[in-house]
């Protein structure tokens, strides 16, 4: 067997990193465009978001319904409380979804 010389080693790993260094740079892309690309992603998306926020407003708001009205059936002292949390969590969610939608402009 051969043995292969120290120059002939750095030259390889010279040559190896040179041609790494050509790919990466030959791959790089423009930033501002990456990040104008996200920005209207996400405002796409966006709506979409506020109208499941609504619909999981709605469906806590049922299930909110429902369990306030076994509670005040079987005559539960705290059905005040009860009934403030699950309406105070569903305007949470509506108010959160208009406050993101007017604040950032979408």
């Amino acid at each position: 067997m051969k043995k292969v010389s120290d120059k002939r080693k750095w030259m390889c790993a010279a040559a190896s990193i040179l041609l790494l260094l050509i790919s990466v740079a030959s791959l790089a892309q423009d930033g501002n465009a990456g990040i104008n690309e996200a920005n209207s992603k996400v405002r796409s998306y966006f709506a979409a978001g506020v109208n499941l926020m609504y619909a999981v407003g709605a469906i806590v708001g049922l299930i909110g319904a429902v369990k306030v009205y076994q509670k005040w059936n079987s005559g539960d002292h705290d059905t005040g409380k009860v009934a403030a949390a699950w309406f105070g969590s569903c305007v949470f969610l509506v108010i959160v979804a208009t406050v993101i939608r007017s604040f950032f402009g979408v």
